[in-house]
């Protein structure tokens, strides 16, 4: 019995050092291809290889029931300076994890009408709602991952910087639900967005 457990560690360790491989090869070329246009990192910062190749690991994590761990966002922006460039990028970043929240809650909503587990008008409340939230979405996400950060320098010595941040599912899908709710209530749907609200805890089981 202890052999039989010690070969399936052993054959799960060399699938995760393959997969570690495998993201180390995709991330060097990507580097490569980076620095190609430009991109360097700032003194102090992991290599972008090493940063490129943790992006993907992260991206590639899944829960027991083999859900993503992570949601992220990436965004670019361009300043005079690199701290202004870099602060635009993280908030263009957020606003876009945001975004694939929005269409991840949209979708599982469309899944609970098509299986006539929600009905089609409330379902269309929460979707108008879920659309006017990405804002507050943004606001609500608290402290990210910045697991990429490069720059490039661009005539007349502006900095252009790039970011990819991470943010745990599950609190990603909280501070969504606290962001429609929120929405609800600044949309003058208090007491219907109660009900709604609920149903939204039920169908997104976070």
């Amino acid at each position: 019995m202890k052999k039989l457990a010690f070969f399936v560690f052993a054959a799960l360790f060399a699938s995760l050092t393959v997969n570690a491989q495998d993201f180390s090869k995709i991330a060097a070329k990507e580097a490569k291809s980076y620095k190609k246009q430009g991109w360097v990192v700032a003194p102090g910062q992991f290599p972008l290889e090493y940063q490129l190749a943790r992006a993907y690991q992260l991206r590639s994590e899944r829960d027991n029931n083999d859900y993503e761990v992570y949601v992220d966002g990436q965004a670019q922006s361009i300043g005079a300076t690199y701290d202004a460039a870099k602060m635009q990028a993280l908030e263009m970043a957020k606003l876009q994890l945001a975004s694939k929240l929005q269409t991840q809650i949209t979708t599982i909503i469309d899944n609970t009408v098509a299986n006539n587990q929600l009905p089609k008008e409330q379902a269309e409340s929460i979707t108008k709602t879920v659309a006017a939230s990405k804002t507050l979405i943004s606001q609500n996400i608290g402290r990210v991952l910045t697991i990429v950060e490069c720059y490039r320098e661009l005539p007349k010595k502006n900095k252009e910087v790039l970011v990819q941040i991470f943010y745990n599912k599950q609190k990603a899908m909280a501070a969504a639900k606290r962001s429609i709710h929120e929405q609800m209530v600044k949309d003058g749907l208090a007491k219907e967005g109660e009900e709604l609200h609920d149903r939204l805890d039920k169908i997104l089981g976070y």
